[in-house]
């Protein structure tokens, strides 16, 4: 890794793109959020972050930005790490006492989930479980839309950012249900990389390990999509080169932008689907409230030793990518298990609080989430439990 060096220029440079939506890029560019809302002719959003952002310096420059354009704003933070289907509905209860008329969703990937959420039965009475993402999407009237959605992401891992999708978890199932509409899609992503700056080193490494596994499991995802595949590819480049760095030198306002974008593109790159580490990341997660991106990074491996076999084209591109001399199945591997050693990610499940014995609970729910059935290769329940079992015990 890292044998070429950043664009520094480019990356410190503010940039504008349009895909998949509108993508405002730049460090210092939250300061533009009360203009952007006044073009938008937003004038009283509802701020949705997670519990644990509230008292993040970001929140309150945000309702100040806001505020000196005009625009009113109310805050709603009952987000947990994985968003609840209790959560929802009370953030569409606080979206409609406070006659809001967008959401501007900032945090992590559970503020950004939670407020996609939110959008989808803000504005109706259809159940949230109708948008669930096997399902035909419901028909929403044009006369009564979702409201304006704005993310601010401040972690650079999810992706969420530019999606039209968001997970959510039922308590009673125990189990992560993908919602989505194709309307639900942001009017605007704001990276702003120097809104990273302030992330611990264990966190930068957890949410960039992350991004990482999503333009590796959305790249190894079957079928020709071009656009998703350049994404991964070049978000693989980018985090290459400025994981270590953004992980080591929290201040490095170069290698944190590189994560930004990268993060993002990976996010796009996952339009294809996921696979099994995320599969399985979801039904652990919905049982044992761990941190997402961990808990994909400590799974990795596992996933990786079943799938990569069969794949040594697409193996070789992505170690390209990544700048790895030796391209082989095994090696590449290898160096994704060095990069995790090196970030500092256990090597177990068992070191996060899973226990063995959900080993065969978690492996049948996770044959049931959308992420399965996009993985490269068909697993059964045996094969499902044996690497879920593995992950819990000793995944590298």
């Amino acid at each position: 890794m890292q044998n070429f060096k950043l664009n520094e220029q480019d990356i410190l440079t503010n940039q504008n793109w349009t895909f998949p939506t509108n993508v405002a890029y730049g460090p210092g560019r939250l300061k533009e959020i009360g203009k952007i809302c006044n073009n938008e002719k937003i004038e009283n959003p509802l701020i949705v972050t997670d519990s644990g952002s509230t008292k993040l310096p970001f929140i309150k420059n945000l309702q100040e930005y806001l505020a000196s354009s005009n625009v009113k704003s109310n805050l709603f933070y009952d987000i947990s790490p994985n968003p609840r289907e209790d959560e929802v509905s009370a953030g569409c209860k606080r979206y409609k006492d406070g006659n809001h008329d967008a959401i501007i969703a900032i945090g992590g990937g559970s503020a950004m989930d939670g407020g996609k959420l939110i959008c989808l039965t803000a504005n109706n009475d259809v159940p949230l479980r109708d948008f669930e993402f096997e399902l035909t999407p419901p028909i929403i009237s044009k006369d009564n839309p979702f409201p304006k959605i704005i993310t601010i992401p401040t972690t650079a891992g999810t992706g969420a950012e530019t999606e039209i999708t968001g997970m959510v978890t039922y308590l009673k199932e125990g189990m992560k249900f993908c919602m989505w509409h194709p309307d639900v899609r942001p009017t605007l992503a704001l990276l702003d990389p120097e809104l990273t700056l302030g992330l611990p080193s264990n966190l930068t490494a957890w949410t960039g390990a992350d991004a990482m596994i999503h333009a590796i499991e959305g790249y190894c995802v079957p079928g020709f999509h071009p656009l998703c595949d350049g994404s991964a590819l070049e978000s693989l480049s980018l985090i290459s080169k400025s994981l270590y760095q953004a992980v080591e030198e929290p201040n490095n306002i170069v290698a944190r932008g590189a994560m930004h974008v990268g993060s993002c593109l990976g996010g796009i790159a996952f339009l294809k689907g996921l696979g099994l580490v995320h599969a399985i990341s979801h039904m652990v997660g919905a049982e044992y409230n761990t941190h997402h991106g961990l808990t994909n990074a400590i799974i990795l491996p596992v996933v990786m030793r079943y799938n990569l076999p069969d794949m040594k084209e697409k193996v070789q591109r992505m170690s390209e990518a990544m700048q790895f001399k030796d391209h082989s199945v095994d090696a590449f591997i290898n160096n994704l298990e060095k990069i995790l050693d090196r970030i500092k990610i256990p090597k177990s499940l068992a070191e996060i609080g899973v226990p063995e014995d959900c080993a065969m609970r978690i492996a049948e729910k996770s044959m049931k989430d959308q992420a399965y059935a996009t993985n490269p290769k068909k697993a059964s329940l045996e094969e499902v439990h044996e690497m879920v079992l593995a992950s819990i015990k000793k995944a590298r």
